[in-house]
Formats: C-alpha cells, sequence, structure tokens
C-alpha cells in the first residue's frame, strides 16, 4: 500500500505541477542553445557537436533523474570577405531527454534554433548577438508499473483490473524560447566580457495529461509558466598561461529562483596552448515558492581542452535537507569544434 500510495502522490504531483519542470545543467556553457539561443554557433571554429549527460541522486533512488542532450550547431561568414566588420550567421539542432521516477516520467525534445552574430564596430570589438529557437516538446508517463487498490485479488496480488480513469500517457506540444547576448573584447586586450538573456516558453503552452477542454473542470490550467535567464561572464587574464573566468548564471521561472555564482580557472599545460585544464566551483542559491532563500548546492568543475576537443565532469554537492538522503549529482560533456579558430570568442567554454 506504501509504494502504491507513493506511485499515486507522483503521479498527481508530475500531472498537476509539471510547470515546475524545466532544463538544468551544472555545466551551462556547454549545453548552450539550451541555455540562451543566442548562444547557436558561438564558439571558435566553424561547427560544433556535443553532448552533455546528468545523473541525479543515483546513490539514493532506485529510478534517478537521467538528463542527456545533443547539438549540432554550425556557423559562417556573412557579407563580403573584405568588409571590416565581420558578422556571423548560425543555426543548431538540439535533442533534449529527462527521465525520472518509478514512472518513468519523461520530457524529450527537438529543437532547432538560428542566430545572427552582428560586429558593431569595424575593429570587431564589440558583438550584438540574437538568437531564436523553435522546438517540439513531448512528455510521456509509463503506467505498467502503476497499480491501485482496486486491483488487489484478496490473496496472492494486484491481478485484477481497476477502474481508475487515466487519461493518456502522453501529449506533445510547441515550445519557443528567443535570447539576446553581448560580448565586449578590448582592442589590444586579451580581455573579454559575456551579458546575455533568455525567454524561455513565452508562449506559455499548456502541459498536462489531462486535456482540459470543459469550462467547469476544476483541474489547474497548468501552463508552463516563462522562464527567463540571464548570464554574465568574463575573461580576465592573469599571466600567459592562467585565466580567471567568473560567471553568474540567473533563472527565473514564476515563483522559483535560482542562481549560480562561481568562477573558473583556465591553466595553459602547453608551450603552443593547445592543451588546458579548466577547475572550478559555483554555489548555487535559490528562492523556493515560500520565499526562502537557502543554498540548495556547491558544484566543484574539472574541464580539459586538447586541441580542439573539449571534456568537462563537474558535481553537485546538495545542502541541507537533501543531504541526509545522499543525493549527488554527477555531469559528463564532450565536445568538438571542427576547422578550429582562434579569432573571435563569443561565449565561454564549460
Amino acid at each position: 500500500m506504501i509504494r502504491n500510495l507513493s506511485i499515486i502522490i507522483c503521479f498527481v504531483v508530475f500531472c498537476l505541477s509539471a510547470n515546475a519542470q524545466d532544463r538544468l545543467f551544472s555545466q551551462f556553457y556547454a549545453s548552450p542553445m539550451t541555455l540562451n539561443p543566442a548562444l547557436t554557433g558561438a564558439f571558435e571554429g566553424r561547427y560544433r557537436v556535443s553532448a552533455i549527460y546528468r545523473d541525479q541522486w543515483a546513490a539514493a533512488l532506485d529510478d534517478p533523474y537521467a538528463t542527456f542532450s545533443t547539438a549540432l550547431d554550425l556557423r559562417w561568414r556573412v557579407g563580403e570577405n573584405k568588409s571590416k566588420y565581420k558578422d556571423f550567421a548560425a543555426v543548431g539542432l538540439t535533442f533534449f531527454n529527462d527521465k525520472a521516477g518509478v514512472l518513468e516520467f519523461s520530457t524529450t525534445q527537438i529543437s532547432i534554433s538560428g542566430a545572427y552574430h552582428k560586429a558593431l564596430d569595424i575593429q570587431n570589438t564589440q558583438y550584438i548577438s540574437l538568437g531564436f529557437q523553435a522546438g517540439v516538446m513531448q512528455r510521456n508517463i509509463n503506467y505498467a508499473d502503476v497499480t491501485f487498490e482496486d486491483q488487489f485479488n484478496g490473496t496472492t496480488g494486484y491481478s485484477n483490473p481497476s477502474n481508475e480513469r487515466l487519461p493518456e500517457n502522453n501529449f506533445a506540444i510547441g515550445d519557443y524560447s528567443v535570447g539576446l547576448n553581448y560580448v565586449f573584447s578590448p582592442q589590444h586586450s586579451r580581455t573579454r566580457f559575456f551579458a546575455g538573456g533568455a525567454m524561455h516558453h513565452f508562449t506559455q503552452p499548456t502541459v498536462s495529461f489531462y486535456h482540459n477542454t470543459d469550462a467547469e473542470s476544476t483541474l489547474p490550467d497548468n501552463k508552463l509558466a516563462i522562464r527567463y535567464a540571464a548570464q554574465f561572464s568574463a575573461y580576465l587574464p592573469l599571466t600567459d598561461g592562467i585565466q580567471l573566468q567568473p560567471r553568474t548564471i540567473f533563472d527565473l521561472q514564476d515563483e522559483h529562483l535560482k542562481l549560480d555564482i562561481g568562477m573558473n580557472v583556465r591553466i595553459n599545460t602547453s608551450e603552443y596552448k593547445s592543451i588546458a585544464m579548466h577547475i572550478g566551483g559555483y554555489a548555487r542559491p535559490v528562492k523556493d515558492y515560500d520565499d526562502s532563500f537557502r543554498v540548495d548546492a556547491f558544484v566543484a568543475l574539472l574541464g580539459i581542452e586538447f586541441n580542439n576537443v573539449l571534456i568537462g565532469m563537474s558535481y553537485d554537492l546538495n545542502l541541507g535537507e537533501l543531504s541526509d538522503f545522499n543525493r549527488r549529482t554527477f555531469e559528463f560533456s564532450v565536445a568538438y569544434l571542427g576547422e578550429y579558430e582562434d579569432d573571435i570568442i563569443l561565449c565561454p567554454k564549460f
């Protein structure tokens, strides 16, 4: 009975509170198109193939949260090659899947994004980027392991049919995002500053397994709330071999607020700067629906650059009540930059 009740409670929570579920990666810049569509094509190369995997609370749950995303984006020069203004255009394709719990509640999304990176001066020290993303999102629940009280046969188990009226176990919606990104690279300096913002789910689609067409229904409307995101980063060289990369990521969705505040240290380990390491740490303060602030987790990050290959690993250490349940999170990312260039940097790494 306890297990059955837990399943029912999970089902109700997922169906009536799905608007609180959204994409989350600790290595946010390793999945840039889920962070801000204006970051499509914001890399040092002609094309990029990337993947990231998040394994959440595996030590605490029999059916942990698992998130996977992979992406391909390409960029190309726009305008005359002789023009002093180096503008770029880019397109990208992103696949995202998230699966959680014994009900295998999953979100699968395929998105197409495009961005234009406009140089604001002839020295190409300032760029403004505008991006748009359109996708199809599908949500699914597996009823195979769900049982109810009226299925109990009185002796051996739950073999009787149930009279519970369950909705269809999947639905699909359209999902759209828009974003801006600004880059400033002072002339004769390797210092760079990045600032951007995005608005996700701005059409606020209905996310419910119950197709609520009855005007007298008491079920909540259950719109997917708009998520506002902002990111601020810098690239500050200390020496030829060491650079500091402070950064802040801000997310606001309905009554929920999340910050990621920290810094990476990039260390060149090769004379020709083809190999580098990133060592970083972040704190994640959050504000919940009850307006209380707390530090949700500390994140440790290790990244490796090897020529045009990027590999990242991060570990989330949850604090507070979650720490009692051995809830830890591991992320692994990898990216390949094709036809690597080292002239204009429009986005941080990792």
